[in-house]
């Protein structure tokens, strides 16, 4: 059964903060089955509370944007969503959860031997913070207005890693996953069969080497899962704004759909 359909059978729910934002994102508190709370922020469509499904995007932020101020995780890739012609042309359910300061969404703590994809973890439980990040997005789920087809996740630097996490560890959910200077170790990839990567890294980045990604790659294509990867030169850490600037970002995203 796919693990996105079953039903939590404790309670869980979600607070808003705010009626509305100038930037027409939402300000909302999940409280998960452990009681823990995630604070994030929420953009609706036009018409969700008519008939109709509504694609998903997971937006993961990077290791400058933790903590607890419901907008610091806006910093960078909000905008392209709350474009006017974005909004109309992909309407979606968009959901920027924000983690705390001092955690890591990927890992449990910053891995001791750095950002080497051959030393990082392989088999390991999730986090709890990214535990409740899914279990948010059942939630959205089971209210029926989500298309189930149609769920992504995209990240950049520290959410790029949790993005190939959750890729990893639950492969029939998400249709397609975009990691920006992103890092994983490479053994993990097989279990990601069925999502569609497109990968971005700065051929100049002195933070998360770019060797994570090209390897990444590699191992994708040796797996047959289908992969693009946009390896930016002269760029560093910063990739996610050329990134987002590909003039087909938004068009392919979209395009990408479940094949049950």
């Amino acid at each position: 059964m796919n693990k996105l359909l079953v039903l939590l059978l404790v309670s869980c729910n979600f607070t808003v903060l705010h009626a509305g934002s100038p930037d027409g994102f939402v300000a909302r508190t999940f409280t998960d089955s452990r009681g823990g709370e995630l604070l994030y922020r929420e953009l609706i469509p036009e018409g969700y509370d008519r008939a109709g499904k509504f694609p998903l995007v997971l937006f993961l932020h990077g290791g400058g944007e933790r903590g607890d101020d419901y907008t610091r995780q806006l910093a960078h890739g909000s905008r392209m969503f709350t474009n006017p012609v974005n909004m109309e042309k992909y309407p979606a359910v968009v959901l920027f959860p924000q983690c705390p300061a001092g955690a890591y969404w990927a890992f449990h703590e910053r891995p001791s031997n750095g950002f080497d994809p051959l030393t990082l973890p392989v088999d390991y439980e999730i986090t709890p913070v990214l535990g409740s990040v899914m279990e948010m997005v059942r939630e959205y789920v089971a209210s029926g207005r989500i298309d189930t087809d149609r769920i992504y996740v995209v990240g950049l630097s520290m959410g790029g890693m949790a993005t190939f996490d959750l890729a990893c560890r639950f492969p029939d959910v998400f249709a397609a996953a975009v990691p920006i200077c992103g890092a994983v170790n490479p053994e993990r990839l097989p279990g990601a069969a069925g999502v569609n990567f497109r990968i971005f890294h700065g051929d100049e980045d002195d933070v998360v080497p770019p060797v994570n990604s090209r390897m990444a790659y590699s191992r994708l294509r040796e797996c047959g899962i289908a992969v693009e990867y946009y390896e930016l030169p002269g760029v560093g850490h910063g990739s996610w704004n050329p990134a987002f600037n590909f003039p087909d970002f938004f068009e392919w995203l979209f395009s990408q759909r479940k094949s049950r």
